[in-house]
C-alpha cells in the first residue's frame, strides 16, 4: 500500500508538472526577474539621473513644481526616489469637468536633485515582468485566475515530490556528471532540495495573495455583492474633508515627513498625497513604504491638515490574521530585503526555474529512448520537445529582445513600450516556429547560442546607443545600471556555455554510435523535424 502511494505520487508529480510546466517556467522566469524591477526599469530609462537620497529636498521640489504647473489640481501624488528608483514623480488629477466623472490625470518625472523636468524614453521596464508573473498578459481576472492554479498544481507537484523522493536528502548530495538522463535527474533533484523551502514559501504565498479571489465564499456570504463594503472595512481610510472653495496657500509640506516618520518609530515615506491644494480644507496623506518590514501593509498612512499641519488620522494597526497575510505577500514579493537577500532571493528563483526546466526535459529524454529503436518520434513526444524548446530556449531569447527593443526602437515612436512589449512576443513567437522547423538537439543549440550572442552583446549594445556605458557607470557608483551590464554579460556567457556542451554531447554521441545506431539516431532526428 505503501509502494503503492508513492507510485501515485510519483504518476500525480509528473503529469502536473509536465501540463503546467512551460507555464510555470515563465512565471518562475519573469517572477525572478522581479525582484531587480526597479534596476531593470532604472536601466530601460537611463535618462533619470541618480543621485544621494533626500526626501525632504525632493519633495520641496515637486511641490514646487505642482504649485507653478497644477495649481488648481484637485488632487497632488509624489512618488519620492529611493535608493532602487532614483526617479521623482508627480503625478496630479484636475478637477472633474462634470459631476460624477474622474479628473484626467497627468504625470511627470523630475530630476531629484534639481527638480527640472525630465522626458525619459517610454517603455513599461521592469513592470512587465512583474506583471507577466501574475497576469501572464491577459485581460483581467483570467491572467491572475490562470497563475493561481498553476500556483496550485505547483504546491501539489511539490508536496507529491517530497512524498516521492524517499531518500530526497541523500539524493541532495548525488549528482554524477556525463550520465545522460541520471545527470539531469541529479541535477534536478539538488536544486529541488537545495531551495525546497523558498519553493514552498513562494508557492503557498502566491495562494495567499489571491486568497480572496480563490475563496470568496466567507466574504460573500457576510457582505454579499457590496464589496466595497468588504474593502472599506479590511482597509480603512481616514475621511477626508471636502473642499471649503476657500483659496488658501499651501505651507511647506516637507517637514510633515518627519512626523510621520515617528509615528511610525523609523519608518519613511515612499509617496505624497495632497487632496484639494490650495484649498482651506487642504489635507496631506503620507504613505509607508512597503520594504520597512517584512509583512506588507496596503495603505499604511499618516493624514495630516495641510494648512495647519494637525495630524487627522492614520491607518489602524492590523488585526493579526491580516498581519499574517501581509507577512506572506511581504515574503513573497520581497520589498524589504537589501541588495544580498535580493540577490538571494534572484538565485533561489533561479533554482526554482531550473528545477521547472529540468524536469520537462526528464520526462521526455526517458521517453524518448523507448522509441530510440524504431527511429521514429511519436507526434505527442515531437510537440513535447517543441514546447520544451521554445518555452525555455526561446523565452530567454524573448526576453533579450526585450532588452534590444528598448535601446533600439525610435525614441519618438508612437506607443513605444506597447513595441517593446510586442517584440518580446514575436522573438517568443518564432522561437516556437523554429523548433518546429528544425531538428530538436539543432534547435536548442540554435537558440541558445542566439540567446548568448544577443546578452553578451547587451553592454555594447546600450555603449552605442547611450551615455551610460561601463565606463561611464563604473566611474559613478551606478550600480544599478552597471549591474545589469554585467548581469546580461555574465548570463550570455552561461547560455554560450550551455549551447557548447549541448553541441558538443551532440558530437560525442554519433562518434560513439556504430554505423547502424548513428543511421538510426539520424532517423529520429529527422523525424522530429
Amino acid at each position: 500500500m505503501k509502494e503503492g502511494f508513492r507510485q501515485a505520487m510519483a504518476w500525480l508529480h509528473t503529469w502536473t508538472g509536465l501540463v503546467f510546466g512551460w507555464l510555470l517556467f515563465a512565471i518562475f522566469l519573469t517572477g525572478t526577474l522581479a525582484y531587480f524591477k526597479d534596476e531593470i526599469s532604472h536601466w530601460m530609462q537611463p535618462e533619470i539621473p541618480a543621485h544621494a537620497i533626500d526626501s525632504v529636498a525632493s519633495l520641496s521640489l515637486a511641490q514646487g513644481y505642482l504649485q507653478q504647473h497644477a495649481p488648481d489640481a484637485s488632487r497632488w501624488l509624489i512618488d519620492l526616489p529611493n535608493a532602487r528608483d532614483p526617479a521623482l514623480s508627480v503625478r496630479w488629477q484636475d478637477a472633474p469637468a462634470e459631476p460624477g466623472k474622474r479628473g484626467r490625470f497627468t504625470q511627470k518625472t523630475l530630476d531629484a536633485q534639481t527638480g527640472a523636468e525630465i522626458q525619459p524614453r517610454e517603455s513599461m521596464g521592469g513592470e512587465f515582468f512583474y506583471r507577466f508573473h501574475f497576469q501572464l498578459q491577459m485581460p483581467y481576472p483570467w491572467g491572475r485566475w490562470l497563475a493561481t492554479i498553476a500556483a496550485m498544481v505547483m504546491f501539489v507537484a511539490l508536496i507529491s515530490g517530497i512524498i516521492t523522493h524517499k531518500k530526497i536528502f541523500k539524493d541532495f548530495f548525488t549528482f554524477r556528471p556525463r550520465k545522460g538522463q541520471r545527470s539531469w535527474l541529479d541535477g534536478h533533484n539538488a536544486v529541488g532540495v537545495l531551495v525546497l523551502p523558498f519553493h514552498l514559501m513562494i508557492t503557498y504565498s502566491s495562494l495567499v495573495i489571491f486568497m480572496s479571489m480563490v475563496m470568496p465564499a466567507s466574504i460573500l456570504a457576510s457582505y454579499g455583492n457590496n464589496l466595497g463594503a468588504f474593502y472599506e472595512e479590511v482597509f480603512p481610510e481616514t475621511p477626508i474633508p471636502e473642499r471649503a472653495a476657500q483659496p488658501v496657500s499651501l505651507p511647506p509640506i516637507a517637514p510633515l515627513l518627519a512626523r510621520a516618520n515617528e509615528h511610525w518609530a523609523g519608518g519613511h515615506a515612499t509617496r505624497v498625497s495632497v487632496i484639494n491644494p490650495g484649498d482651506a480644507n487642504a489635507s496631506v496623506q503620507v504613505s509607508r513604504a512597503s520594504s520597512d518590514k517584512i509583512a506588507y501593509e496596503y495603505g499604511s498612512d499618516v493624514t495630516f491638515n495641510g494648512v495647519t499641519g494637525q495630524m487627522l488620522g492614520a491607518t489602524p494597526d492590523k488585526p493579526l490574521p491580516m498581519t499574517i497575510a501581509g507577512g506572506f505577500y511581504g515574503l513573497h514579493i520581497g520589498h524589504f530585503a537589501g541588495p544580498t537577500l535580493r540577490w538571494l532571493y534572484f538565485i533561489c528563483g533561479l533554482a526554482g526555474t531550473a528545477m521547472i526546466g529540468t524536469g520537462l526535459v526528464i520526462w521526455l529524454g526517458k521517453r524518448q529512448l523507448k522509441h530510440a529503436k524504431s527511429g521514429v518520434m511519436p507526434f505527442e513526444l515531437r510537440l513535447v520537445e517543441v514546447l520544451n524548446i521554445a518555452s525555455m530556449a526561446g523565452l530567454v531569447v524573448a526576453v533579450a529582445v526585450f532588452f534590444w527593443g528598448n535601446r533600439l526602437l525610435p525614441l519618438s515612436l508612437s506607443g513605444r513600450a506597447d513595441w517593446e512589449v510586442n517584440g518580446f512576443f514575436i522573438a517568443w513567437g518564432l522561437s516556437v516556429l523554429h523548433a518546429l522547423l528544425r531538428p530538436g538537439r539543432k534547435a536548442w543549440v540554435e537558440q541558445l547560442t542566439l540567446a548568448a550572442v544577443l546578452f553578451i552583446s547587451v553592454p555594447l549594445l546600450n555603449a552605442l546607443t547611450t551615455a551610460h556605458h561601463l565606463g561611464v557607470t563604473l566611474a559613478q557608483g551606478d550600480w544599478a545600471l552597471a549591474g545589469f551590464d554585467l548581469t546580461c554579460f555574465g548570463a550570455g556567457l552561461f547560455l554560450a556555455w550551455a549551447a557548447w556542451k549541448m553541441q558538443r554531447a551532440s558530437h560525442s554521441v554519433r562518434v560513439k554510435k556504430s554505423p547502424r545506431a548513428a543511421a538510426r539516431s539520424n532517423t529520429l532526428e529527422q523525424g522530429s523535424h
